[in-house]
């Protein structure tokens, strides 16, 4: 049940401050249709993040571009275990460990230098930035979506109109 006075729905609650939402819907825009990572790896982080939020519309939400690109169920299904279910690449596990971390402990994040090195070996820097921004937009909309406890039973499905 919302804790505010809005149906229960992924907008309704942002139509309170169309002027901030809007900046949060640019920043959404910016992260699903202008990021340069592929998108498996964006929906490890995406979801690492969904899950520490316990966010249930994040959870359930999909892009409909994603089989092409090589998403599944398994993809997500697995996430929990990310450091070792054979599934993913090196790369796919550093997302989810720069998003869980991100989540969870960005001050030891920022220390560690040996998960700097890792990170650097397989991502650029502009790599770096955008899956921080991208991380940022989840924890931040995520968190606030279930501490609001709006949306919660939805389901999102992104791309829908452009998928072929």
């Amino acid at each position: 049940m919302p804790r505010l006075d809005v149906d229960d729905d992924l907008g309704s609650w942002l139509m309170l401050r169309p002027e901030m939402g809007a900046g949060l819907g640019a920043l959404s825009t910016a992260v699903y249709d202008k990021s340069v990572l592929p998108l498996r790896e964006r929906e490890m982080a995406r979801m690492r993040i969904a899950l520490a939020n316990e966010c249930e519309v994040c959870r359930n939400t999909r892009d409909a571009l994603g089989e092409a690109a090589g998403v599944d169920e398994d993809l997500y299904e697995h996430v929990p275990e990310w450091r070792t279910w054979p599934g993913y690449s090196e790369r796919e596990r550093l997302a989810a460990e720069f998003a869980e971390r991100f989540a969870a402990d960005h001050l030891g994040l920022r220390d560690d230098d040996d998960f700097w090195n890792r990170l650097h070996a397989a991502y650029t820097d502009p790599e770096i930035v955008d899956l921080g921004i991208c991380c940022a937009l989840w924890l931040g909309s995520g968190r606030l979506m279930r501490v609001l406890d709006v949306g919660q039973t939805c389901s999102l499905l992104l791309h829908a109109n452009t998928a072929t």
